[in-house]
């Protein structure tokens, strides 16, 4: 290669994905999996903060145990706030924030390809996350709000006058959105691999949002069909979960969490996906156990569809079918623990670098161990039945999956951002986000786990005055969370328009998107990728003069290069 094709290849070239057209229309109805998936990080953003806000309020509620905090609610309108709070963070943000977003921006370019299999597919994907999550806070228009809690259990949700059917029917919409992405991400996988990378050569990322994406599409029906169903019960009144007409209200906690657990997964294995690729790339040490990884990818996924039982041990079925479900809760923690020592080993005499990626990868191993571990209380027959429905069941569920999966994003996000806009961040200030969402997520949930271990119900506007000092504890965490999460995106924000340039590769990774430019061509690459090891890093050498890492075989002939440089510590 030429000085010039270096230079733009592995420098900032003039024209790439975000100037090769300009206007709103080029952005509205583009079909560049990159630009689709910068959406989509800006779309699951503002539901993060729609629902940190409605979170921040409930907080401020229970900052006093008779309801006289600084924010005053009415009991329904904190089960409206509750609930909306949990349908918009789980169904807008966590399940499609890391496969939507990051996936949608690197999983071509991981492959060497120049985009999805089906790109119209993958923006119809976004606009219909969009109809979904205006038809949830629809919601709150329809002058009733929303009050059965995320999980619309019947027979409440049948029987209540507020927007049930608006936001049930979001909930099957965005299930459409999550199965084209699934679906999209599957065959782009199997059939649009460059030359040469087989199962076996691609990054873990990838094996994560495959083993997603068949979840995605086997499970989600089970979810669009059974919410069908409870609109149909509400305005046809057909007895299918409502005792007054025959109905069983026990089938639809079956059915929705035949989805729901597995949808556990699709939250959280994306986020296992990049702990993988950080904890690799900031110790500077190809993968402990590649293929235990990838295959405990695929592992979780099918044992996910086993253990939905696991939430419905007070529902009244039956013991054999309690224990079953006790025994497989038990099984499927293996496949998780395969991927946390694997983690902790290839950390083991790595060359760390404490970045913030990094640091976000350490803050996700610790707060999913914590959440995975006392997973292990609620997965046992005996102390399931005392901790049922307590606020130890809160903190155990948002340990997993904010603890895990806003960290992995966060972590991902700052990992990808200079490939993305070709400019670096602010390490230290982004070293104490990270700081700060740690302790205020620990500050927020741990207290948590005293108050459901001490009988603490959840879901309740008011409480008795022993738990006030738990509950101040936890609203103080939170605000400290929020405040962080605000800090983490105003130094990319001002990074993307503002932060020092960057090369193609500042971090030494070794897969196939850091061969791109930064940011990346309109069609990815301009040149032939070399097909490599996602996992080993001596084939980067350090390019003095475009102050990046290069491939080995992509470096000037003509030039003297670093044969075992440092990683980079902008």
């Amino acid at each position: 290669m030429s000085s010039e094709a270096i230079r733009n290849t592995f420098g900032t070239p003039e024209t790439h994905f975000l100037n090769h057209e300009k206007g709103w229309k080029s952005w509205a109805f583009t079909l560049d999996h990159k630009r689709i998936g910068i959406m989509y990080l800006i779309g699951v953003n503002v539901a993060l903060i729609m629902a940190g806000i409605f979170a921040l309020v409930l907080r401020s509620h229970l900052w006093s145990f008779d309801g006289t905090g600084p924010v005053k609610l009415s009991n329904e309108m904190y089960n409206q706030m509750f609930t909306l709070h949990g349908a918009v963070m789980v169904f807008s943000f966590i399940i499609p924030s890391v496969p939507a977003a990051l996936g949608n921006i690197v999983l071509p370019m991981m492959l060497g390809a120049k985009d999805v299999a089906f790109p119209r597919m993958n923006l119809a994907s976004f606009y219909l996350w969009i109809a979904g999550t205006g038809c949830l806070l629809a919601a709150i228009l329809s002058g009733n709000g929303l009050d059965t809690g995320w999980t619309f259990y019947t027979p409440y949700s049948i029987e209540t006058e507020t927007g049930v059917i608006y936001a049930t029917f979001g909930a099957f919409i965005l299930g459409f959105s999550s199965i084209f992405t699934g679906l999209n991400f599957l065959v782009t996988v199997n059939t649009m691999r460059a030359k040469g990378q087989t199962w076996f050569k691609l990054p873990l990322f990838l094996w994560s949002l495959y083993a997603t994406s068949i979840i995605q599409v086997l499970a989600t029906p089970v979810l669009g069909i059974t919410l069908l169903m409870l609109i149909a019960e509400k305005t046809m009144h057909i007895g299918i979960f409502d005792p007054k007409y025959g109905g069983d209200p026990v089938l639809f906690q079956h059915f929705f969490w035949f989805y729901s657990h597995p949808a556990v997964y699709i939250m959280i294995l994306p986020a296992m996906g990049v702990i993988s690729e950080l904890i690799s790339v900031y110790s500077q040490k190809k993968i402990f156990g590649y293929s235990f990884i990838a295959f405990s990818s695929i592992a979780i996924a099918l044992l996910g569809f086993l253990v939905w039982g696991h939430h419905m041990f007070t529902s009244g079925q039956s013991q054999v079918v309690t224990l079953i479900f006790s025994a497989i809760t038990f099984t499927v923690a293996i496949p998780s623990a395969v991927k946390v020592f694997n983690w902790l080993a290839t950390l083991y005499k790595g060359s760390i670098l404490l970045s913030t990626p990094m640091c976000y990868a350490l803050s996700f191993i610790f707060l999913f161990g914590i959440g995975g571990l006392t997973g292990l209380f609620l997965g046992a027959l005996s102390t399931d039945i005392h901790l049922h429905d307590t606020y130890f069941v809160v903190a155990h569920f948002h340990f997993v999956m904010v603890g895990g999966t806003l960290t992995a994003l966060l972590g991902g996000v700052f990992h990808w951002w200079p490939k993305i806009f070709g400019r670096m961040y602010n390490d230290t200030l982004g070293r104490i986000s990270c700081f700060l969402v740690f302790t205020g997520f620990n500050l927020t949930f741990f207290p948590q786990f005293v108050m459901g271990a001490r009988g603490m119900p959840r879901r309740y506007a008011t409480y008795d005055p022993e738990f006030q000092i738990f509950h101040q504890y936890s609203t103080i965490g939170a605000f400290v969370l929020g405040f962080g999460i605000v800090m983490a995106y105003s130094v990319l924000l001002y990074a993307a328009f503002k932060g020092p340039r960057c090369g193609s590769n500042p971090f030494r990774a070794a897969s196939l998107e850091w061969q791109s430019s930064s940011p990346p061509d309109f069609h990815n690459f301009t040149h032939k990728v070399v097909m490599t090891d996602p996992y080993d890093f001596d084939t980067q050498v350090y390019d003095e003069e475009l102050d990046t890492y290069v491939h080995r075989e992509l470096a000037q002939p003509t030039k003297p290069v670093e044969a075992d440089p440092q990683p980079a510590t902008h």
